[in-house]
């Protein structure tokens, strides 16, 4: 009987599932959270982690790690999906935001929550099927596929990016070719021998 019940629950959960998105910033830091039943998916909640009144980098960082640390423990996700930082001109900005990216993933590592990682491009494909999308219209999208009341919406659209890659990960379930997974330390090194190489590479040069 116990085993019987055993392969219930195990069934029951795999049929259940929390999604927590993750828009990194280091001004505003969106997350928004799905809960996937029967293969439908429905917003649960999401909203910005607010740290434009941190003017210490470090702070924010140890702010990020607790927020994060905050809504995994009051959510439980099974699991994350983060959007990659793009990579532009801004060599410093570009330094801050894989920081906070970093920090955000250390929140999920800690928790043992398995992390999915995808290209801002991905995401809006996924959602509208332009990859060049605006922000306003893979925010549409979500509200039109959700059903999400306007007064949810909310004002900042970072939380509406952050609720888009957890759709985007809703969408690939089942699909091996979500861009990147890591499931702890050493598979996040190992799948990214290339950052390290250079990094060392960089230091020496120094």
């Amino acid at each position: 009987m116990t085993t019987i019940w055993r392969g219930f629950c195990i069934e029951r959960r795999q049929m259940e599932k929390i999604i927590l998105g993750i828009d990194p910033g280091t001004n505003l830091m969106g997350y928004g959270l799905l809960k996937v039943k029967d293969g439908k998916a429905q917003m649960m909640t999401m909203g910005v982690i607010d740290l434009r009144k941190f003017a210490d980098g470090y702070l924010k960082l140890g702010h990020i790690f607790e927020r994060v640390t905050g809504i995994i423990d009051g959510y439980l996700p099974d699991e994350m999906a983060i959007e990659a930082p793009f990579f532009g001109k801004n060599v410093q900005s570009m330094l801050k935001l894989g920081r906070a990216q970093g920090v955000a993933i250390a929140a999920a590592i800690h928790h043992g929550v398995p992390i999915h990682e995808y290209a801002p491009m991905k995401i809006k494909m996924a959602l509208t099927g332009n990859g060049s999308a605006s922000k306003e219209q893979v925010a549409g999208m979500l509200q039109r596929l959700l059903k999400i009341p306007q007064q949810e919406m909310g004002k900042f659209m970072d939380a509406t990016d952050a609720l888009a890659a957890a759709y985007c990960h809703f969408m690939q379930a089942g699909r091996p070719e979500s861009d990147v997974k890591y499931r702890g330390w050493k598979d996040f090194i190992n799948k990214n021998q290339d950052k390290v190489s250079k990094r060392k590479i960089k230091n020496e040069d120094d």
